[in-house]
């Protein structure tokens, strides 16, 4: 039988082995030894061996040895096949109270505490400019990895910490919500309340604690193997509840919040294993900003009660939208994302969203061209200039199959499903020329030099340059040609051409294309202006 050893040693603070609870009293709780977390399943004896034994279930399922039974008797049962052991109770802790842990972390270590500079939210408070530093004047209660495992004498708290308005109990001692409560209801102030790496039971009437989280406006749940429906649960406790965390949990299928929740404006969602045809469940939160379903399995997405270039009547209010590190590969998952009305940012890293030429730089003027209203694109923002040429490059990308799709006013259906901003980019800037949209039908593009003269209007004195040039040559190494010859940085350098044909003037604006590409031609004039 695995005998475990003592929690000496791990860097953890430990509580003392007195008032611990014995019997079935001890089943349920959270005990700690050698730094790990467990929860006990079973007290009494394991025959042959005498004495007294904890069955416990470790939230590390590698620290076990077996599920729960020995030598043919199951004890109790786990979620892991040898997520289990037996330990003797000397050899764990049942952590100590709330007012005791908070006297141990900042009466004890007050020098080390008075020098941290403490975040709180979006705001930082240095503690040593607190003119009396006294335990009643804590903003904020940083427990994380120290073992709470309940209140402690009643009322104390709120004498002791009455103006903490931030509490991180992350893996903590706590076993149930009922626990939790006990601590929050005496913390008049508090708005923000951190619990990762828990595992709390249920509380068998959530409505009951109301009050003790009518202010809570920040909820962190990480790691507490809790489920969608756990939490739609013990939602009735959060009636004021803006922001909710519940990465890496057990949540799979979402159900619609009814009723509950409808004050959250941000969620994440991070690290769940997502049934993603569940996922428009969320849009019953009406009040919805931002929205993380970073690495959750996501590979597409549909708003039905939208046609292409519509809007969506779902997620009113979503602004900003994280899918980092999905399975997304098909822009049309994008074109359904432009039926939210108000998307301003999106990130959309990590996915295998790519466009002919493989270039980053291209895919990310597609995202700019088909989402009308972004503002932020992978945390940079989008500048105006930015929309511009991303816009007319899309609209001359997919000109020709625009044209072949029937062209102004006829465009076919199947065009319209794939580009649907294309018609609202052509009441934006014009129709794109249907000659410039015709490449050229030489087979060697990169051997095809264009005789091209350079000319500038903004400097009567300089003459024209005549150049060849290979039609394959992106604006860039172009402008760095400009930069060797007028000594002008290559970002003030500003190009437009005009063709032999028709004399009218066109505007080079994204570096990354080619001559080519703005259908360039032997003895075509470019324009070079520069700030």
């Amino acid at each position: 039988m695995r005998v475990e050893g003592t929690a000496e040693g791990t860097g953890e603070r430990t509580g003392e082995p007195t008032g611990e609870p014995t019997g079935e009293a001890a089943v349920g709780r959270r005990v700690c030894s050698a730094g790990e977390r467990a929860t006990v399943r079973y007290v009494g004896p394991v025959p042959p061996t005498a004495g007294l034994w904890l069955g416990v279930e470790w939230d590390n399922p590698e620290r076990g040895k077996h599920d729960g039974s020995h030598e043919g008797v199951q004890y109790f049962t786990c979620r892991h096949p040898k997520g289990a052991s037996f330990v003797r109770p000397a050899k764990v802790s049942f952590g100590v109270d709330y007012l005791t842990a908070v006297q141990r972390q900042y009466e004890i270590n007050m020098d080390k505490v008075l020098s941290q500079e403490i975040s709180i939210c979006t705001r930082k408070l240095n503690w040593s400019d607190v003119e009396e530093r006294r335990l009643e004047d804590l903003p904020s209660v940083v427990l994380a990895r120290v073992e709470v495992n309940g209140p402690g004498p009643a009322g104390e708290i709120r004498k002791t910490t009455p103006n903490v308005s931030w509490l991180d109990l992350t893996r903590s001692l706590l076993c149930c919500w009922e626990d939790v409560a006990a601590i929050t209801e005496q913390l008049d102030k508090l708005e923000r309340l951190e619990l990762s790496q828990n595992r709390l039971s249920l509380p068998s009437d959530p409505s009951a604690h109301c009050q003790a989280f009518c202010n809570l406006k920040v909820l962190v749940l990480n790691n507490c193997r809790i489920t969608w429906p756990q939490i739609l649960e013990c939602a009735p406790m959060w009636p004021q509840l803006e922001n909710l965390s519940v990465e890496e949990n057990d949540i799979t299928e979402l159900q619609r919040p009814e009723r509950v929740l409808q004050s959250l404006k941000h969620l994440s969602l991070s690290s769940n294993a997502l049934v993603q045809d569940t996922v428009l469940s969320l849009s019953a939160l009406p009040r919805l900003e931002y929205l993380n379903l970073n690495n959750t399995g996501l590979s597409s997405i549909q708003f039905e009660d939208a046609a292409p270039g519509c809007e969506t009547a779902m997620f009113s209010a979503l602004k900003d939208l994280n899918l980092r590190d999905n399975n997304i590969t098909e822009w049309c998952v994008i074109n359904e994302l432009s039926k939210l009305p108000r998307l301003e940012k999106l990130v959309c890293l990590g996915n295998r969203l790519v466009t002919s030429d493989m270039n980053y730089k291209t895919a990310n003027q597609l995202f700019i061209a088909k989402l009308e209203h972004l503002a932020s694109l992978n945390n940079c923002e989008v500048k105006a200039e930015d929309r511009r040429g991303a816009e007319l490059d899309y609209m001359k990308m997919f000109g020709e199959d625009w044209l072949k799709a029937g062209g102004p006013g006829q465009a076919s259906a199947e065009f319209t499903s794939e580009h649907p901003r294309y018609q609202n980019l052509i009441n934006k800037y014009g129709a794109p020329d249907e000659d410039l949209l015709k490449k050229p039908k030489s087979s060697a593009l990169k051997n095809q030099l264009l005789n091209i003269t350079f000319v500038f209007p903004d400097d009567a004195e300089r003459k024209p340059v005549e150049k060849k040039l290979p039609a394959s040559m992106d604006i860039q190494k172009v402008k760095g040609f400009l930069y060797r010859l007028l000594k002008v940085p290559a970002a003030d350098l500003r190009l437009s051409y005009t063709s032999n044909k028709e004399g009218r003037e066109y505007e080079m604006e994204s570096n990354l294309k080619t001559l080519h590409f703005y259908a360039i031609e032997d003895g075509d004039q470019v324009l070079v202006r520069w700030f």
